[in-house]
């Protein structure tokens, strides 16, 4: 499951992912626009900072910004930064393997082959899909439930 830290870095990224000519964002901007808790945003935007996926600039015009560009950042990058593995289980993951105590056949157990399976689903998705991936979405969901009175 997503934790709400994960779902509200994935909300902060979208807004800085939307701002005109990459301008930089003050947290209790996005903090208002998303309805985030302010302390809870700063210290999501510091970790995702320490990640090198934000960049912070002080003074009056000052605010957070993307590092890069919406279309090179991934959501399978902010979940395992916010998360940790996608993985269910530590035996099905990629990034952080660890055994089963009691398990006593790693390549045969059914459990891992079927968590192996929902693991490289999720992260064929979230890795496939980027920031601007989502405004996309969002444009063509919105553009698709207008409708316009005749």
């Amino acid at each position: 499951m997503l934790s709400k830290k994960a779902k509200y870095a994935l909300k902060a990224l979208f807004v800085l992912s939307e701002s005109k000519e990459n301008k930089s964002m003050m947290i209790g901007e996005i903090a208002d626009k998303e309805n985030i808790p302010k302390k809870f945003l700063e210290a999501i935007l510091l970790d995702l900072k320490n990640h090198g996926i934000l960049y912070s600039k002080r003074g009056k015009t000052g605010g957070y910004l993307l590092r890069r560009s919406p279309d090179k950042i991934t959501l399978g990058q902010i979940i395992r930064i916010i998360d940790g593995p996608l993985a269910q289980i530590p035996c099905a993951s990629q990034t952080a393997y660890l055994p089963c105590e009691e398990c006593k056949d790693v390549a045969s157990c059914s459990i891992r082959i079927v968590m192996r399976k929902v693991r490289d689903a999720t992260a064929q998705i979230l890795d496939n899909t980027s920031l601007a991936d989502m405004t996309h979405s969002s444009i063509e969901a919105m553009r698709d439930s207008y409708d316009p009175i005749i």
